[in-house]
């Protein structure tokens, strides 16, 4: 297994991007730090900004305001080392799956494992022989992801990976996935819906809204900083504390808060799972921002600004 670095993985600082001069900003201030090793999972309703940042990390895209590095370094400046894997998994269409990964073998001649490639696409029983554009969606994300992890990269960067896979072979990539990371560090940064194979999968979180990071940190971190307390009190009773989201239930009231203190004894309190803490603060945006001191962006950093 390789050590973990001390050089963050990504570091954004106040970093924007505008497709036009009159449209509303994809990513708007948008500050954080993703520490190497980590396995994060970036979250956000549709328009909260995650694809746009997912396509500047790649160095896909460049960004209007403020600065990004990625391993150190500006974004595509060490592409060799990062595997990007967009929605829509662009393959060439005419190619066979074994002639797919001789590309892939071709262009990351330093570092491709052409038999960890060959193997994740063996484990989904595809015919070699089979041009791409006959295979299904769930086919064509098996060797998109044999290409990305292939690359035996140091940070993926993944946007919507498994949304076409059926929950088996949701379940045996994320496996693949996950072992990867385990054995060999690698840093994963995956944008998914899907609340509850993110919970099992993952131990950082990045949900976005606004074009910005609303919540970041370590899973442990941001859930232990949040409590579900039920009791028979009033949101009253909760003043001192910062109420992310409140409901009535039965005769009394369920609320997620972040403590800013010790709660009355009348409160039941239990630690929230990471679904209720991902639901509540997507249905109040409103709510402040909580970005744990790991995750926190530093003022400067040795990358190059840029501006529109």
């Amino acid at each position: 297994m390789s050590t973990t670095s001390s050089t963050p993985a990504i570091e954004t600082s106040g970093l924007g991007k505008r497709y036009g001069r009159h449209a509303e900003p994809a990513l708007d201030d948008c500050s954080f730090l993703l520490p190497a090793g980590r396995v994060s999972a970036l979250v956000g309703p549709n328009g909260a900004g995650k694809s746009t940042l997912l396509a500047i990390a790649a160095g896909l895209l460049r960004q209007s305001s403020g600065t990004i590095a990625v391993l150190g370094a500006t974004p595509g400046e060490k592409r060799d080392r990062v595997s990007y894997l967009s929605q829509d998994k662009p393959l060439h269409p005419q190619l066979s799956v074994a002639d797919t990964l001789r590309m892939g073998a071709e262009l990351n001649k330093e570092r491709w494992d052409a038999s960890y490639a060959a193997s994740i696409v063996e484990q989904g029983s595809l015919d070699p022989k089979k041009k791409i554009r006959r295979l299904s969606g769930g086919q064509r994300t098996r060797v998109a992801l044999a290409l990305a992890l292939g690359k035996r990269p140091e940070l993926m960067l993944l946007d919507e990976p498994m949304a076409d896979l059926d929950p088996l072979a949701r379940h045996e990539l994320m496996g693949t996935l996950m072992a990867d990371a385990a054995e060999h560090g690698t840093t994963v940064l995956m944008s998914s819906h899907i609340v509850t194979e993110l919970a099992d999968a993952c131990d950082h979180l990045l949900l976005m809204g606004g074009g910005r990071v609303r919540l970041g940190g370590g899973i442990d971190d941001l859930t232990t900083a949040h409590s579900l307390v039920t009791g028979r009190g009033t949101l009253d009773d909760l003043a001192g504390h910062t109420v992310i989201e409140s409901r009535a239930t039965g005769r009394g009231l369920t609320a997620l808060v972040r403590r800013e203190g010790p709660l009355a004894d009348t409160w039941e309190t239990q630690e929230p799972s990471v679904e209720e803490l991902l639901l509540a603060h997507l249905r109040n945006p409103a709510a402040p921002a909580l970005i744990t001191p790991g995750t926190t962006a530093r003022t400067h950093f040795s990358t190059t600004a840029v501006s529109a």
